[in-house]
This record gives C-alpha cells, sequence and structure tokens, in this order.
C-alpha cells in the first residue's frame, strides 16, 4: 500500500508518545482499490461516482428540456430555502481563515519543521492563482461590473444602475476574501492531515478528529463521492464558460461564428493540450502553463492599465477600494434582503459554485504546498489574491464601466453576450487585434490548467488518496471531462450550461456542511499539533 509516512513517536516521554498516537490508523484505501486496463481504482468511490455522472449525462441527452427544469427548479428552491447558510457560512470561513492566519498556530509548518517549499514561490503563487479563479477572471472581469451598473444583472441592496462603487464593489466581493477563505479552509485542512499527520490527500482525511477510524467505512465513501461530483459539475461549469468565450473571441476576431462545432473543436483542443500537460507532469505541464499565463495576464492587465489611462486606472482602483470596503458588510448579511435578483441570482450561485469547486482548488493547493507554514499558506491564498484581484477588476471593470459612462462602443448598450464583453472592452483600446488574441490564449490555457489540475485532483480521491496513481488514470480523467463538456454543449448549449449550473449549486449545499465540519477538525487537528510542538519543544 503506498502511503505516506507516518511521524515516528518520541518514545523518551510517555505524554509526547502518547499525542503522537492518536493520529496512528490502520487505514486501507488502497486494499479496496481495483486494478483495471492499468488504472488504480478506489472502490467504490469511483464506481458510484462514474455511474451518477454517466447517468447524469444519459439522462440530460434524454430528456434534456425535462433534466434542465428539474436543476432550474432545485436551484431555485436551494436559493430560497438555504440562502441563509451559504451567506453565513462564507462569513465564518473568512473570520476562521483570519484568525489561523493570527494565532500561534499560524507558526505551523505544512510537513514538519525540516519541510522544503516544493516550489518557489513566484511558481507556487502562479499556480494558486492559475488553479482558483483563471477562466472566471477573465469571463466576469468586464461583464459582472458592466452589468450592475446598467441594470442587466439587477443591482446590490436594490441601489439602482449607475452606481461605480456599488457596481466594482460587489463585485469584488463575489471574488474578494469570501472565495479564497473557502478554499483556504479546504486546502489547509487537506494539506495538513495528509503532510503533518500522515493521512491519505482526500477530503474524508480531514474528518479524522472528528470520527476517527470511521472516516475509512460508508461515512468516508460517501464525503469522497460528494467532493468528486462537486468537482466534476464546479470544473465543467467553469469549462463551459471558457468554451464560449474563447469562442465568442474568435468570433469577434476571426469572424468565424461561434457554433457548436467550433466549440467542440476548442475543447478537443484543449483536452489534447491537456493530455500533454498530464504526461509531462506537475513540474513539466502545469506549473510550466501556469507561469507562461501568470506572464500573459500580467503583460495584458498593464496594458489595460496604461491603454485606458493610468490615472483612470488609479479612480477605478480607489473606487473598487472604497465601493467593497462600503457593501463588504452589507452584502454578508443574510437578514431581511429585498434584492432578490441579485442576492439568489449571483451571490448564492457564486458561493455555492465556490463551494463547489473547493474540493478541486483546495486539494490541488493541497498538493503544491507542502513546507509553507499556516501563516504563510493563508496569507498567500487569503490576502494576496484579493489584492491582485482588486487590481485586475480595477483596470478590466473599470475601464468598462468608464466606456458605458462615455457611451463608446458596444458596452454602452449594455450586456447583450457576457461571453463578449471583455472584447468589446477591449475593442475601443489600441491594438485590439493582439491583445484579443492574447486574451484568448489567456483564456485557453487558463483552460488547460484547469483540466489539467482537476483531473489530478479527481485522481487522487478515485484511488483513495494516492499523489502517485498511474499516469494513464488521469489521462483517463482529462478525456472524461472533455467528453461531458462536448456533450452537455451539444445537447442543448446554453441551456445545457444553465442546467450544469444549477448541478453546481445543488452539489455545493451539501458542501456547506461539509466545510463548516472541516473547520472543527481542524482547529482539533492544528490544536493537537501546537501541544505537541509544545511538549517537544519546538514551539
Amino acid at each position: 500500500m503506498n502511503t505516506p509516512d507516518k511521524k515516528s513517536p518520541h518514545h523518551m516521554d510517555p505524554e509526547i508518545e502518547q499525542l503522537a498516537e492518536e493520529y496512528e490508523t490502520d487505514y486501507k484505501l488502497g486494499q479496496d482499490n481495483v486494478r483495471w486496463l492499468g488504472l488504480d481504482l478506489h472502490n467504490p468511490v469511483f464506481i458510484v461516482s462514474a455511474t451518477l455522472v454517466l447517468l447524469f449525462v444519459v439522462i440530460s441527452l434524454i430528456i434534456p428540456e425535462q433534466s434542465n427544469e428539474a436543476l432550474t427548479a432545485t436551484r431555485v428552491w436551494i436559493g430560497e430555502r438555504f440562502d441563509w447558510l451559504f451567506l453565513s457560512a462564507g462569513n465564518i470561513f473568512v473570520l476562521f481563515c483570519l484568525l489561523l492566519i493570527f494565532l500561534p498556530v499560524g507558526k505551523i509548518r505544512i510537513g514538519g519543521d525540516d519541510a522544503k517549499p516544493d516550489f518557489s514561490l513566484p511558481s507556487w503563487f502562479a499556480m494558486l492563482f492559475a488553479a482558483g479563479m483563471g477562466i472566471g477572471l477573465m469571463f466576469w472581469s468586464v461583464a459582472e461590473p458592466v452589468g450592475y451598473f446598467t441594470e442587466w444583472f439587477g443591482t446590490p441592496l436594490d441601489v439602482g444602475g449607475g452606481d461605480a462603487n456599488a457596481a466594482l464593489g460587489a463585485t469584488m466581493y463575489h471574488w474578494g476574501l469570501h472565495p479564497w477563505a473557502i478554499y483556504g479552509v479546504v486546502a489547509l485542512a487537506l494539506a495538513f492531515f495528509t503532510y503533518n499527520k500522515g493521512l491519505p490527500l482526500t477530503i474524508r482525511s480531514t474528518f479524522y478528529p472528528l470520527l476517527g477510524d470511521r472516516v475509512w467505512g460508508p461515512i468516508g465513501h460517501v464525503i469522497d463521492t460528494l467532493a468528486v461530483l462537486a468537482t466534476l459539475f464546479g470544473l465543467a461549469t467553469s469549462l463551459g464558460l471558457g468554451a464560449q468565450q474563447a469562442a465568442g473571441g474568435i468570433e469577434f476576431l476571426f469572424d468565424i461564428p461561434a457554433t457548436l462545432a467550433t466549440q467542440v473543436v476548442i475543447i478537443a483542443g484543449v483536452t489534447a493540450i491537456a493530455l500533454v500537460s498530464v504526461l509531462r507532469g506537475i513540474h513539466g505541464g502545469v506549473k510550466v502553463l501556469s507561469n507562461i499565463n501568470m506572464v500573459m495576464a500580467i503583460l495584458l492587465l498593464f496594458f489595460v492599465i496604461l491603454a485606458g489611462g493610468l490615472l483612470t486606472f488609479l479612480s477605478s482602483f480607489g473606487t473598487t477600494v472604497a465601493g467593497y470596503a462600503q457593501y463588504l458588510l452589507p452584502l454578508s448579511n443574510p437578514v431581511g434582503r429585498e434584492d432578490d435578483v441579485f442576492y439568489h441570482g449571483w451571490t448564492i450561485f457564486f458561493w455555492a459554485w465556490w463551494i463547489s469547486w473547493s474540493p478541486f482548488v483546495g486539494m490541488f493547493i493541497a498538493r503544491v504546498s507542502r513546507g509553507r507554514t499556516v501563516r504563510e499558506f493563508l496569507t498567500a491564498v487569503l490576502i494576496v489574491p484579493v489584492i491582485v484581484t482588486t487590481i485586475w477588476m480595477s483596470a478590466f471593470g473599470g475601464n468598462g464601466v468608464g466606456q458605458v459612462v462615455g457611451q463608446v462602443g458596444a458596452l454602452a448598450d449594455g450586456i447583450g453576450d457576457s461571453s463578449l464583453a471583455l472584447f468589446q472592452m477591449l475593442e475601443n483600446l489600441p491594438f485590439t487585434q493582439i491583445t484579443s488574441f492574447l486574451a484568448i490564449v489567456l483564456v485557453l490555457i487558463f483552460f488547460i490548467t484547469s483540466s489539467d489540475s482537476g483531473s489530478l485532483v479527481i485522481d487522487s480521491i478515485t484511488s483513495g488518496g494516492k499523489t502517485d496513481a498511474p499516469t494513464s488514470q488521469r489521462v483517463f480523467w482529462v478525456i472524461i471531462e472533455g467528453l461531458i463538456a462536448a456533450v452537455l454543449l451539444g445537447i442543448g448549449g446554453a441551456a445545457a450550461l444553465n442546467a450544469l449550473q444549477a448541478g453546481a449549486v445543488s452539489t455545493g449545499l451539501p458542501f456547506v456542511i461539509v466545510l463548516l465540519l472541516i473547520c472543527v477538525s481542524l482547529w482539533k487537528g492544528l490544536h493537537h499539533e501546537r501541544k505537541l510542538m509544545a511538549l517537544q519543544g519546538n514551539s
């Protein structure tokens, strides 16, 4: 059985030995695996997950309209009944992460005191950002603030259109502290229990302080199956948006219609490149692509800042920061909300989407974060991306809102097609052909890194927490992800993606409870490690 090494207890002190032995467990995940066609599949997690996903696809193919109606009704019901739970949980995750940064447990190093980081700081951060929000920032950075400013998407707290503070502040609320806190909780829990406590890299391991050895039984199977389904639905939603935006950009730039055929060709091409990335591994695949993407993103960002006017950017930056500060607490309030279109149509959807993505992003971040302290980890995962996102939204969203105010270009009439908003903004800046092409390439590389890292995560869960399962298994998941995206686009285009977004909300609901329990379990685990360090004289 291939599992992480456990920490050797210090036999010199009975109390230290007793503490260390609390995490000694004879887990048998690897013994349940089924080896078939070169794959290393954990039973029953792989079988149940694959069966449910295939059933969803088959049923959607047979009765697409009824499937869409059922999922949409489920999304509406969840939003109306559990909106308070999503919003309250998001607030708890932010406070919990900030608390861990400042408490003494922040000194704990992932992997132990002697652990060294596997990646340089720039490469590490590039992978965090590419996995966490790449496609989303490209898709929504112009569309969302312009949509609120022009009332096409409703307005936060029903303040009405034409308010730049509200438009940019609400956008930052959806892309700031809350989503990264969700990722941070899952990522830190997985990294800590895997590298410090010697447990397998699966979601179930984060429940060990609460459930003990029961996590290796049926309860653990359910937890990991939910994680796989949430990952697939959350990832497929993003890949669908990426395919739509890339196709829209190609139509905008080369006048090639953004038809289903174009989108399928894009998916096939991206899947093929993702396969090459998978075969090269993390260091030669995701790391290289993430670094390339980060350089390209920085170049595009600086261009938009300079071409749109430095003073305009500084003004937009001030507006974004002020708007975020002004609306952070009011938008975090789950009680007495009347802005139904904005609240349920956007905030609840985004929160459920982030939660459905949390197993995927959290596990990938955990895989690349050995050697960082808890404080360094959460600062990088929580604080730094918020700063970068503020700059990004100020540049892209600020320019979009400015073009609306100045009645310049297509955005002056509002959002007709969200996938075109970024290109419509770039159309009114110099070198449109070059920057639009760069934006398309960025979307495609974000698409590839999401597919690659997503397959890595699903591979780990469905192989019982192994980090070195056969490469053919990751290849299998990359192909399956591409096929699912193509099938869903084929059965209804935008309607299929709407159904998939509803599926993301549905899988996000049970994971709210999972994440809240992970907070409790992680607190217990960190307290245990801190006490052990104190007895060993390492605090």
